[in-house]
């Protein structure tokens, strides 16, 4: 199948691609590079050496004897999309290639308006490109559980059967960001539920966990190969941030009382649901939803796991909670369905302590690379619009 990945220099993105090669597909893929920069803004730089594009486009070619089609480009830019359609013709389009950050949304004006446009900007034209160009394509497109918050019911795949005033109907399930970023999300399953609708197009509309994990096995031993691995404020999700935390000798730091529930995986799980989801692509007109993790965890609980992980590995390690510079529920009910991709054949990687050891070796490799931003470690951006940094609690 032909698979084109928007976002595909980053965390998934550039994962994606090897493990879709090792399954037989052709890949072309199209990024910015915006996520370097993003993270350099905030100090910081991936625990894993990234190489430049071209180097990692060579060791693609040498470990998979296949050409990765890439063009350096913004789905903002209209022009852009449709050329990409026109010369690859794809069969799925994967688009990973928004800015992923909630606090990064919530720096100031500039940097919400900037979240706001380019993630919505970009998939409107993506999907108006591909009504054009490739209507039978099947667009797979990231979203984040973040766009339901906390409800105090269960959460179901996307859409809900309600009854009101003595009538049923089938409807979307409530939004409820959390952050300009968050809401994008939101804005974006909209516009393309509509374009299923009125334009007939098939998307998967993919509500992901919190990804967390150094590598996937198709990376093998050839470091230009490597993914990055960011655990600054912005850009480092929860366990990716306490295992970069342990290493440098900083505490491990929750937000707040520390029992927030989310959906996590590791990323050899999210490879394996984007995969289920390409293959398997839905009918004409048909905007589905999946939620896309391996299990709730309580974030404290994450955190022991890091925290023992960390000690068996050497590591003098604590937990310390710091003050949460987010507006969130500390505790709540969670409760997600997530049938659809194990109907499908999705088997979870149930091995969280192993997915940590490996993480370990790695970010032990890389220590000195971490300690030298390691001030990037700890948040002072705030929901409130100021900046400070958090003190601990205790």
């Amino acid at each position: 199948m032909r698979v084109l990945i928007a976002g595909v220099d980053g965390y998934l993105g550039w994962a994606l691609a090897q493990y879709l090669t090792k399954r037989g597909h052709q890949i072309a893929g199209v990024d910015t590079y915006f996520r370097r920069d993003w993270v350099a803004e905030m100090g910081s730089q991936s625990a894993t050496p990234i190489a430049r594009m071209t180097e990692r486009l060579q060791a693609y070619t040498e470990n998979f004897g296949q050409t990765l089609l890439f063009r350096r480009g913004n789905l903002c830019d209209y022009n852009l999309c449709v050329d990409l359609l026109r010369a690859f013709k794809p069969e799925a389009i994967v688009h990973l290639a928004e800015m992923p950050s909630a606090p990064y949304s919530m720096i100031d004006v500039h940097h919400a308006v900037f979240t706001q446009t380019n993630n919505i900007i970009g998939t409107l034209n993506l999907i108006h490109a591909i009504r054009d160009i490739v209507p039978d394509a099947h667009l797979v497109k990231l979203g984040t559980m973040g766009e339901y918050g906390t409800p105090n019911i269960d959460i179901p795949e996307g859409f809900f059967e309600i009854e009101y005033r003595g009538r049923k109907d089938t409807l979307p399930f409530p939004r409820q960001a959390g952050s300009w970023y968050h809401q994008t999300k939101v804005h974006d399953s909209h516009n393309i539920m509509m374009a299923c609708r009125i334009w007939g197009l098939r998307s998967t509309d993919i509500m992901q966990g919190v990804v967390y994990g150094t590598r996937i096995d198709e990376m093998g031993d050839d470091e230009r190969l490597l993914t990055r691995f960011d655990y600054d404020q912005c850009f480092g999700t929860a366990i990716n941030r306490f295992c970069a935390q342990a290493v440098v000798g900083l505490p491990i730091t929750p937000y707040g009382k520390g029992h927030q529930k989310r959906g996590f995986l590791p990323m050899r799980d999210s490879m394996q649901c984007f995969t289920i989801a390409i293959e398997n692509p839905p009918q004409r007109g048909e905007c589905r939803v999946f939620n896309q993790f391996e299990e709730v965890y309580d974030i404290t609980e994450l955190a022991n796991k890091v925290l023992k992980i960390a000690k068996e590995s050497g590591i003098q390690a604590e937990i310390r909670n710091l003050v949460n510079p987010r507006q969130e529920k500390e505790e709540h009910y969670y409760n997600p369905d997530h049938k659809h991709l194990l109907n499908l054949g999705y088997k979870p990687t149930t091995d969280m302590e192993g997915e940590l050891r490996i993480m370990f070796k790695d970010l032990l490799k890389y220590k000195s690379r971490i300690a030298s931003r390691a001030h990037s470690l700890l948040p002072d951006i705030r929901w409130d619009g100021s900046r400070e940094k958090c003190d601990y609690l205790k």
